[in-house]
């Protein structure tokens, strides 16, 4: 990061991926519309965001995300060309203030957004892909005609509480899917509460539905269709 400690509110975030020498990288990848995918983020799991700087000609990042006070988490996706897999770094943000405490989620299987509601059907495991399914309805019927977000139908980003653990994950294409579900394949390597962000695009909005859940066992275990991997 050009500046480790920012103003809380709106601010400008700059920084600089260097390689093995220290010289900036300058060549990345397209991956799902972007060169770099940003989670920004508070150490509480409060003030998710996913933002997609600008990449200037001296190789570095800038874009502008809102900031409360409190210890924050910057974490950069992205694949330098030529490289043969992507790449995931993080830093450590600090904004100056009195920390206001945001009340987490709740564990559920049900999430009430901007008018739609969102079900996850599945649970995550350690041990290998979990299935998680998340249907969206509005009013009580399915969304049928959610619309492409990122060349996808969905993202899905699992943060670790605690450690932070970051995951980026896709949908899964013919696999079965019903009208306004959205399946993802989700790898856990630790145990432990995860927070689950899922984005969704409907009407030309992007919305974020947000869960609480715990790795290793349904949030609802003995709810019908819930199952583990």
């Amino acid at each position: 990061l050009d500046r480790p400690v920012l103003d809380p509110g709106r601010a400008e975030l700059s920084f600089t991926v260097t390689d093995a020498d220290g010289a900036p990288v300058t060549a990345y990848d397209v991956v799902h519309e972007k060169r770099l995918h940003l989670i920004v983020v508070r150490r509480d799991l409060a003030g998710y965001q996913h933002l997609h700087p600008e990449l200037g000609p001296d190789g570095r990042w800038h874009t502008t995300a809102r900031l409360s006070p409190g210890s924050w988490r910057v974490i950069a996706d992205f694949t330098p060309t030529g490289a043969d897999a992507g790449t995931v770094l993080g830093a450590d943000l600090t904004v100056p203030g009195r920390l206001d405490v945001d009340r987490p989620p709740s564990p559920g299987r049900t999430v009430e957004v901007d008018g739609y509601t969102v079900t996850l059907d599945g649970a995550l495991a350690v041990g290998g892909p979990s299935s998680l399914r998340f249907t969206v309805t509005r009013g009580g019927a399915p969304v049928t005609d959610l619309e492409p977000h990122l060349g996808a139908l969905g993202h899905l980003v699992a943060l670790g509480e605690g450690d932070l653990g970051y995951s980026h994950v896709h949908p899964i294409t013919g696999d079965g899917t019903r009208p306004g579900e959205i399946a993802f394949a989700v790898e856990a390597t630790t145990p432990g509460p995860r927070r689950l962000f899922l984005e969704f695009r409907h009407r030309g909005v992007v919305r974020t539905a947000v869960f609480a859940v715990d790795t290793g066992s349904s949030s609802h275990p003995d709810e019908e269709g819930s199952h583990d991997h």
